[in-house]
């Protein structure tokens, strides 16, 4: 029998000690070979395009995750995993839950890896869903003393951080701008729909580990090459998908993008005291992964 869950199950079921710990085995299994993840592929369909990430677990599983993008107010997400040997559908995630939550996952992944271990105050730039889940994520693996959230829309903010206060039971300020959020913050979380840069890299503490989880692309990017500068170490979960961004991944063609390494690669290498950017590119199949361990 086929499980479909929907936006209610994934927050009642999905723990995040569970999804970081389930996306750590994701990231072991894209290295060594195990799991498929091709970059993202799109078809267009009249005004829109349907987006398709797809994946598989050798020997257990086949999947992928669809959505929209034409234009309007974004359908439901489909997530489908199917049996390795019979095709059979196992599970189906429809809504919009389970995708953030896998992308904070990986993101708590990175943080417990790379991150100070005695981490524990963030600065977020961005109040949506997405940031939700990486502070859902993060505080997994990291007790959180305090953070501190900026976006453009005062209300949002406010309203973000009563939320994660309410939800989260974390300690967290509304402060009036980005430099204020991140200035002198363990942990520096950007998720935005900015077309700009919304930092500026002396505002980054030496040691600290960084997020960038907004546009990513040539000419609308929420972060410019020289953040990458000012890391040690500049990381990303799928490199493959960082060379097929259509505009261009914003380092494209620079010795920044040249520098990227595979969370993979250094999962295991815990560096001490450098300063770690971590470019969130979305690291195919991992929408399947959650869904497949959901309903085995």
């Amino acid at each position: 029998m086929v499980v479909v869950l929907t936006d209610v199950d994934i927050r009642e079921r999905l723990r995040a000690g569970l999804a970081v710990g389930w996306m750590r085995e994701a990231v072991r299994d894209a290295r060594a070979g195990r799991l498929s993840c091709p970059p993202r592929v799109a078809a267009g369909v009249g005004a829109g395009r349907l987006v398709f990430t797809a994946g598989a677990l050798e020997g257990e599983w086949f999947g992928y995750r669809s959505y929209d993008s034409f234009g309007g107010v974004p359908g439901e997400q489909v997530v489908v995993v199917q049996d390795w040997g019979t095709g059979v559908v196992r599970g189906v995630a429809l809504g919009n839950e389970l995708g953030p939550r896998r992308v904070g996952a990986i993101g708590a992944v990175a943080v417990d890896a790379l991150a100070d271990p005695r981490a524990s105050t963030l600065g977020l730039v961005g109040a949506g869903t997405q940031a939700f889940a990486q502070l859902w994520a993060v505080s997994a693996v990291r007790r959180l003393s305090g953070i501190r959230v900026f976006s453009r829309d005062p209300e949002r903010r406010m309203s973000f951080a009563r939320r994660v206060s309410e939800d989260l039971g974390l300690r967290i300020t509304a402060v009036g701008s980005a430099r204020e959020a991140v200035e002198g913050a363990d942990l520096v979380v950007l998720a935005t729909s900015s077309a700009t840069k919304v930092i500026e890299p002396e505002w980054i503490s030496d040691g600290a580990f960084v997020t960038t989880l907004g546009p990513k692309q040539v000419g609308r990017a929420e972060f410019g090459p020289e953040l990458i500068d000012r890391a040690e170490l500049a990381v990303t979960d799928s490199v493959a998908q960082t060379h097929a961004y259509d505009p261009p991944y914003i380092l494209a063609g620079t010795p920044q993008h040249d520098r990227l390494v595979g969370l993979g690669e250094v999962l295991d290498e815990h560096p001490a005291g450098k300063t770690v950017v971590f470019c969130s590119a979305g690291l195919a199949g991992t929408e399947a992964y959650l869904l497949a361990k959901l309903v085995s």
